[in-house]
């Protein structure tokens, strides 16, 4: 099969990325879930949880549901986002899944093109490959995983390791390339053996950024973008401004298309949310100071003695953090979007128990007017 016909059919159709806004939602919403770890509770507790929350995310509406990669911290369970998705795979049936994200300076590329190759033959047409060049870790765990402490290299090479990532999972390089008969199986290649029938879908790439660096990037090459407001909120407009200017479109996308992740929790009484919404945050306090472990109870970081800088810190990152009754977070909600102008905002719940995040993903559908079923 000729190269440009097989990247022809290996091009996304816009539904493979655009979602469709619910009930009385100004955009779609969809979940990114960090499968955090509360004190008292166990990873098989929160994958569990993850369980739960994908098939209610489908059922209630919600359009995609990621998960991120995140290594060496007590509190976040979620170090494999491939093994992770296969499961959530088998326990749904139509909600996209994907990656929010794979962390590509950890991998070579043709690992995660299998990976996702296999990801999208158990669930054909449902799976997104979400990419970032962060470690998704501190320097010492990012060396271990890269095998050198040359953490920089890793990051400014993104831009080929994307580029031979893209070439694997279109199985299109060149002749002469030293990877030309190289293949990431499931993949391409298969439709070109004898009887051989492939999917035309691919997991369309997303690039994810805090800053401008991906921004740029994805616009470029006309791919959609994902950016972090959740921890990175002061580059949030600068970032998406910085991706729609520099955007051209592409086989991939007609015009920009950007989701951005929100930390929003909603609770049956405000007091909860506000209790809930400390704890994640003395977990964060705890996380950059070098002491990472499992999310806290509300009653300890009620116990815990805030110093100056540290209620500082607490009062600055909970500003970004949606919060309150189902009504108060649908319009802080629907704020953020007026202000952004994002397409898509995709919500990650921090809070010490499973059941309060799932409650508080219920309460926002109920908010929209999302029905029982997607």
């Amino acid at each position: 099969m000729a190269a440009d016909q097989t990247r022809g059919e290996a091009a996304q159709t816009p539904d493979e990325i655009r979602g469709e806004a619910r009930g009385t939602a100004p955009v779609p919403l969809s979940v990114l879930d960090l499968v955090t770890v509360g004190a008292g509770y166990t990873a098989g507790d929160a994958l569990r949880t993850s369980v739960a929350l994908a098939r209610l995310a489908e059922a209630r509406g919600f359009h995609r549901y990621w998960v991120a990669e995140h290594h060496s911290m007590p509190g976040v369970a979620s170090s494999s986002p491939a093994v992770i998705l296969a499961h959530l795979a088998a326990h749904t049936d139509r909600i996209r899944l994907g990656s929010g994200g794979v962390m590509l300076p950890n991998h070579a590329p043709l690992v995660i093109a299998e990976q996702f190759g296999t990801l999208e033959a158990m669930a054909p047409g449902r799976i997104d490959l979400g990419l970032g060049r962060a470690p998704g870790t501190d320097g010492a765990t990012a060396a271990a995983l890269r095998r050198t402490d040359r953490l920089n290299e890793g990051a400014d090479d993104f831009p080929q390791q994307l580029a031979e990532l893209t070439r694997f999972l279109d199985d299109d390089f060149p002749d002469g390339h030293p990877y030309r008969r190289i293949h990431a199986v499931p993949g391409p290649v298969q439709a070109t053996s004898p009887g051989g029938v492939q999917s035309p879908h691919r997991p369309p790439i997303w690039l994810l950024g805090s800053s401008g660096f991906s921004a740029r990037l994805a616009g470029l090459l006309g791919l959609p973008f994902a950016f972090a407001h959740h921890f990175s909120a002061q580059n949030t407009i600068p970032a998406l401004d910085l991706y729609r200017e520099s955007f051209k479109p592409s086989a991939v996308l007609d015009e920009p298309y950007a989701l951005i992740g929100v930390a929003a929790l909603a609770t049956d009484d405000e007091r909860e949310a506000r209790r809930q919404v400390r704890a994640a945050a003395l977990n964060m306090i705890r996380l950059r100071t070098g002491r990472p472990g499992l999310v806290p109870t509300p009653e300890e970081a009620e116990a815990y003695q805030f110093n100056e800088l540290e209620r500082d810190f607490v009062d600055s990152w909970n500003a970004n953090v949606v919060h309150g009754t189902p009504d108060e977070v649908r319009a802080g909600l629907d704020d953020l979007h007026k202000r952004t102008g994002a397409d898509e905002l995709m919500i990650t719940a921090n809070a010490h128990g499973g059941e309060v995040r799932l409650r508080s993903y219920e309460l926002i559908a109920d908010a929209y007017g999302f029905g029982a079923s997607a």
